[in-house]
This record gives structure tokens, C-alpha cells and sequence, in this order.
């Protein structure tokens, strides 16, 4: 019994002395954890990820022990935390240097393929980009539009840079090996800049339906520019920006003519037919031919009748708006809403006819012929030539062949 228990504690006395010995590495081993979160939580990432790699080399070698257990328990939680502080920085504006850095950290923690890799920097990258355009005040939709262009211009363009700089997507988009279609990552990138177009468009879309005044022309240079400049990424969408522009130019001139002809009807159901002082049409001499080339004169014989010099006044408004931006597409909408409506203003005209004809003198009745001949004589050729200047036939022939 004396010798068992002497030999128990020969055993404890020479394992104490060889912990006395190896005291300083037990100790280091065991302030791993500790030493990790310190790195990850001031940012020296590159002691970090050595650390990972010895706990790795000591979790194979030693995976039985308890207390090994842990300390690979709490590395792994501080190299969690680590992957979620790189991961946030790229969430915010970070420049180059710093994407290529934190992607250089995520390739070597090896938790992602090169696939997701990519997704994760799009995605957080994208998120950023979000947070940007959130920002800028949506009360006035010029506003709103022209900040979301140049933010989108310049971000935009910063990423795509930053991500070709990082990963290089030389394969074609579809891959097959072995018969299996791999993941590609040229696709992923390819998808992702045809959504972050496609959300541009949309709210284009919206603040386009939320009016933007009379600057759709400045709106459509911007637009252009914008997408002018994607064309050097292969993401040109100008294509795309025509059909919007030319639907909300199209409603525009639409709206505006339909008020032409509710207030004619106004004019029309208040107006008497009176000799005003001296004719003014007759007095006031012709205007000399103007020497600007494109410019009309509206005929002056329209002012001895009100209603239609305000409805032509209204219509040249419609029309001036209408030129700041306007496609050729539109030739055929333009001339057949202006068709409605002069079919509407006639309407209106016979509709005073009948309900006035009967109490007429005949100088009102003699009024009434010059009225409906400045009409027919004065006001449609005066549009027809403004509808050759808006769409010269030259051009229209040019295109259509």
C-alpha cells in the first residue's frame, strides 16, 4: 500500500514540476481567447487570423481535451465577430485599398467560396448604396431624381470599379463541367448591375409620374450622360430611357390640350358676339418676317375673337413645353390629340350656333362667318405649320423612308 501510494505521489510531484516548467506556454495557450478578442476588437486582423490558424494546428493535434475545446469554442465565437466587423466595413463608404484588404482577410478565413465571396461584397456593397439613396429627400421630385442620378453615377461607377479591381470575371457567363453547370461569377456580377439599373429606372418611373415641371429636357440630358457613362462598364440603358420620356412628354402635351378645350368651352358658353372698337386684327399692321428661322408669327385676325386666341395661346403653350423634349416618335400621338381636340373646339362652335342663331342680327350673323372662316382660314393652317416645325417633314421622311 506504502509503495503504491509513494509512487502516486512521485507521479503528482513530477507532473507538477513539468507544469511548473511548461507554466509560461500553458499560460499563453490558455489567454488565446482573450488575445483574440483584443485583435478583433481593435482591428489587427492579421494577428487575428494567426491565431485562428494555431488554435487549428492545436484543435487537431489535441481535439480530446476539454480544455482545448473551449478555448477553440471562444476563438471561433471572436473569428465570428471578426467576419461581421469586416462585413461592415464594407457596408460603408470604403475606398479600394479598404475593399481589397477586408477581401483579402474574408479569402483567407476561408468561410466563403469564391462564389459567395463575390455575392457577400455585392450585397454589402449594395447595401451602402441603399443607404445613400434613402437619404436624399424625396418632397421634390426634380430634386430626388437629379441627387439619385449623381449619387448613382458616382457610386455606382466606385463599385463596379472596386469590384473589377478585386475579382477578375475572365469566364463566360454559362460553364459546364463534367456536364454540371458550375456557379459562374461573371454572371453574378452581370445580374447584379442589370437589378441596380433596373431599381434606377424605377424610380425614374415614379418621380417622372410625380411631375417634374417644364425641366424634362434637363432631366433627359442627365439621364443620358449617365447612361453614356455606363456604356464603359457595358451597361449602356439609354435604350431604355426614349419609351419614358417620350410616354410622360406624350401625357403632358395630352393634359395640357384637354385644358385648351375646357376652356374654350368656358370661353365659348360666356361669349357674345360683338363689333369690337375698329377690328383689332385690322388694325394692327403684319409683323415683319422674323429672321429667326423656325419661328412663327400667330395670325393677328385671331384677336377680334377671343375664345380662339386664348385657345391658340394655350395650344402654343402646350406646344413650347412640348419642344424642350420631343422625340420624333411622337409626330403621330402629337398630331392626333391635336385632331381630337379641333374636332371638340368644332363641335363647341356649332353647339354657340345653334343655341344663338335664332336671335342673331345680322351683323352678329355676319360676325359669326368671319369667326368660323378666322378659324378654318387662320388658326388650323397656323397649327399645321407649328406641327411642321415640331416635326419637320424632312426628318419624318428621313426616318420613315
Amino acid at each position: 500500500g506504502f509503495m503504491k501510494e509513494a509512487e502516486e505521489i512521485g507521479a503528482s510531484r513530477r507532473m507538477n514540476s513539468l507544469t511548473l516548467n511548461r507554466h509560461t506556454e500553458i499560460l499563453e495557450i490558455l489567454e488565446i481567447p482573450q488575445l483574440m478578442d483584443t485583435c478583433v476588437r481593435n482591428g489587427y486582423y492579421e494577428e487575428a487570423l494567426e491565431l485562428a490558424a494555431y488554435v487549428k494546428r492545436l484543435e487537431k493535434k489535441h481535439s480530446s481535451l476539454p480544455v482545448i475545446q473551449g478555448i477553440v469554442r471562444e476563438v471561433r465565437q471572436s473569428t465570428q465577430l471578426m467576419l461581421n466587423q469586416l462585413l461592415q466595413q464594407l457596408r460603408s463608404n470604403s475606398q479600394l485599398p479598404v475593399c481589397l484588404r477586408v477581401i483579402g482577410y474574408l479569402r483567407r478565413m476561408d468561410v466563403f467560396t469564391e462564389a459567395e465571396l463575390r455575392v457577400k461584397f455585392l450585397q454589402a456593397r449594395g447595401t451602402w448604396l441603399h443607404s445613400i439613396l434613402a437619404s436624399i429627400s424625396e418632397d421634390d421630385p426634380y430634386f430626388h431624381i437629379t441627387k439619385t442620378i449623381e449619387a448613382c453615377r458616382v457610386h455606382l461607377f466606385d463599385i463596379i470599379t472596386q469590384y473589377r479591381a478585386i475579382f477578375s470575371d475572365e469566364d463566360p457567363l454559362v460553364l459546364v463541367v463534367g456536364g454540371q453547370v458550375a456557379v459562374n461569377e461573371g454572371a453574378i456580377f452581370h445580374g447584379w448591375v442589370v437589378q441596380k439599373v433596373a431599381e434606377f429606372l424605377e424610380t425614374l418611373e415614379r418621380d417622372l409620374q410625380r411631375g417634374v415641371g417644364g425641366r424634362l429636357d434637363s432631366l433627359l440630358g442627365q439621364c443620358m450622360y449617365f447612361g453614356l457613362s455606363f456604356s464603359r462598364v457595358g451597361a449602356d440603358f439609354r435604350g431604355q430611357l426614349a419609351p419614358m420620356f417620350q410616354r410622360v412628354a406624350a401625357e403632358t402635351f395630352r393634359t395640357a390640350v384637354r385644358e385648351a378645350v375646357d376652356k374654350f368651352q368656358e370661353d365659348m358658353n360666356l361669349y357674345t358676339l360683338i363689333a369690337l372698337p375698329s377690328v383689332l386684327g385690322g388694325t394692327i399692321p403684319p409683323a415683319a418676317p422674323s429672321a429667326q428661322p423656325g419661328t412663327l408669327q400667330p395670325p393677328m385676325s385671331l384677336l377680334d375673337f377671343e375664345p380662339l386666341a386664348w385657345f391658340l395661346n394655350n395650344i402654343l403653350t402646350a406646344f413650347n413645353d412640348l419642344r424642350l423634349c420631343c422625340p420624333v416618335g411622337l409626330a403621330q400621338d402629337v398630331t392626333k390629340c391635336l385632331e381630337d381636340a379641333l374636332k371638340m373646339v368644332t363641335r363647341q362652335i356649332l353647339a354657340f350656333h345653334r343655341a344663338e342663331e335664332s336671335a342673331f342680327s345680322s351683323r352678329e350673323r355676319e360676325l359669326f362667318v368671319q369667326f368660323c372662316c378666322s378659324y378654318a382660314d387662320d388658326l388650323l393652317p397656323f397649327l399645321n405649320r407649328c406641327l411642321q416645325v415640331l416635326f419637320p417633314p424632312a426628318q419624318l421622311a428621313l426616318i420613315l423612308g
